[in-house]
C-alpha cells in the first residue's frame, strides 16, 4: 500500500467519524410547512387521508393526475362526484368542473383560494377575516351537533365573508377574535350542486390523527352522493417514481449514497493518470499498385482506346507466357499455338481464338471494337489458370 493511498483512507475515515458525530447529535426538526401533498407524512401532508380516502368514499374514488380540462376534453362521463382538495387549477378547468356540475355532478371543493370569476359565477366570496392562532369549524346541522374540529396549528382564518341569499351554508367557523362567518356552504348550479369548504387542514395528517377528528371529515364527505369520486390531484402529490426514492427519502440511505458517489469521485479523480504510456497505432503501408492499375484502366475505358488496351493485355500474356511456361514467343504460328495448348490444356479452338486476338492487337491498323477487348481478356484469362 503506497503512502499516498494511506492519505486518502485517512481523510476518508475522517469524514465517515465527522458525518457521524453530525447525525447522532441532530435533532429532529418537524416541517410546518402547509404542504398538501398526498406523499407527505408532514403535519400538513395528505398521508393519512390518502389511504384513508377509499374507505371514506365507501371504495369508490378514483384519482385522476390530469387537470379537470385535459380530462373531460378526453371522456364523457355520466353524473358523478367531484372533489378538489387545496388544488391549483387553470381557469379552463374550473370551467369544465362548472359545466359538469351543470350537467348533474356534485362537485366539493376543498381549498382556501378559488379564483373569483369562479367564485362570483357560483356566487361566494372569501376573504381573511381572522387572524386567531385557533378557530372551531362546526357543522350548522343539528344531527351533527357534535361533529366540530379545533384548529390550533397556524389555521387559515379565511371564511366566505359574502354568500348569495340562495345559497345553504353548512358549516360554521368559531373565532375569539371576531364574529362566527360560514366556512361551509352548498350551492345549486344548473342540475348539480357545489360545497366549498374554506379550510383544508382538517384533513391533514396532524388534524385526523387527533382523537375525534375523523368524525368531522367523515360528516363533511357525506353531504356527496354514494356514486363515483373523481379526485382531481396535483402531479406533485404522487409518489415519485423515480428509482432512487426510497433511499433519497430516509437521511441516513440518502447521506450514504452521496458519500459512496464523492469518495468514487475523488477515486476516479486521483487514478486518472495511466500507469503505462500509450503505445500508437502505426497504420501498415498500403499497397496501391492494385488501385494504379484500376485508374489507368478507367482511364483508358473513358477514352475509348480498346486497341492499345489490347495490345498491353497481349504483351502481358505474352510475357506471362514466357517466365511461367517457358514458350518462346517470338513468332507466334502454329507451333507457338501447339506448345501452348499442351502446356495449358486447354482446347485447339480457344488458342487458336486466342492467337487470332493477339495478333490482331498487335496489328497497329487492325480495326479492333469493345467486345474483342472483352473476349480476348476473357480467353487469355483463362488460358493461364
Amino acid at each position: 500500500m503506497n503512502r499516498t493511498f494511506k492519505i486518502y483512507a485517512v481523510i476518508f475515515a475522517i469524514i465517515l467519524a465527522v458525518i457521524a458525530l453530525l447525525e447522532l447529535n441532530k435533532t429532529e426538526v418537524t416541517d410546518w410547512r402547509k404542504n398538501f401533498q398526498t406523499s407527505k407524512k408532514s403535519p400538513f401532508g395528505l398521508y393519512i387521508f390518502d389511504h384513508e380516502a377509499k374507505f371514506l368514499f365507501k371504495d369508490k374514488l378514483k384519482k385522476i393526475s390530469e387537470n379537470p380540462y385535459d380530462y373531460y376534453e378526453s371522456s364523457d362521463r355520466k353524473p358523478h362526484n367531484i372533489f378538489v382538495l387545496e388544488t391549483e387549477l387553470d381557469l379552463e378547468s374550473w370551467k369544465k368542473i362548472m359545466d359538469e356540475v351543470a350537467k348533474g355532478s356534485d362537485a366539493m371543493i376543498i381549498n382556501q383560494h378559488v379564483p373569483k370569476d369562479i367564485s362570483d359565477s357560483i356566487g361566494f366570496y372569501t376573504s381573511n377575516f381572522s387572524y386567531s392562532e385557533s378557530n372551531v369549524l362546526k357543522l350548522t346541522d343539528k344531527k351533527f351537533s357534535n361533529s366540530y374540529v379545533k384548529i390550533e396549528k397556524f389555521p387559515g382564518g379565511r371564511g366566505f365573508t359574502f354568500v348569495k341569499p340562495e345559497i345553504e351554508i353548512l358549516g360554521k367557523i368559531i373565532s375569539e377574535e371576531s364574529d362566527d362567518q360560514a366556512g361551509f356552504i352548498k350551492a345549486n348550479f344548473g342540475k348539480g350542486h357545489f360545497y366549498v369548504h374554506s379550510e383544508p387542514l382538517f384533513l391533514t395528517n396532524y388534524y385526523l390523527l387527533k382523537k375525534g377528528n375523523t368524525q368531522y371529515a367523515q360528516d363533511v364527505l357525506s353531504y356527496l352522493p354514494d356514486r363515483e369520486t373523481l379526485w382531481f390531484t396535483d402531479k406533485k402529490s404522487e409518489n415519485s417514481q423515480f428509482f432512487m426514492r426510497f433511499i433519497l427519502s430516509n437521511p441516513a440511505l440518502k447521506y450514504a449514497w452521496w458519500l459512496l458517489l464523492a469518495g468514487m469521485i475523488l477515486f476516479i479523480f486521483f487514478n486518472a493518470k495511466r500507469k503505462q504510456r500509450i503505445v500508437p497505432i502505426i497504420d501498415p503501408l498500403k499497397n496501391s499498385s492494385v488501385d494504379f492499375v484500376k485508374s489507368i484502366g478507367n482511364l483508358y475505358m473513358q477514352e475509348g482506346d480498346f486497341h492499345e488496351m489490347m495490345a498491353k493485355k497481349a504483351q502481358y500474356f505474352l510475357h506471362k507466357v514466357r517466365l511461367d511456361l517457358l514458350i518462346d514467343t517470338q513468332n507466334i504460328d502454329d507451333d507457338f499455338a501447339k506448345k501452348l495448348q499442351l502446356k495449358t490444356g486447354r482446347s485447339e479452338e480457344k488458342i487458336n481464338e486466342a492467337i487470332v486476338l493477339i495478333k490482331k492487337a498487335q496489328d497497329p491498323y487492325a480495326s479492333v471494337m469493345k467486345e474483342d477487348l472483352v473476349r480476348m481478356n476473357e480467353l487469355l484469362d483463362e488460358i493461364l489458370k
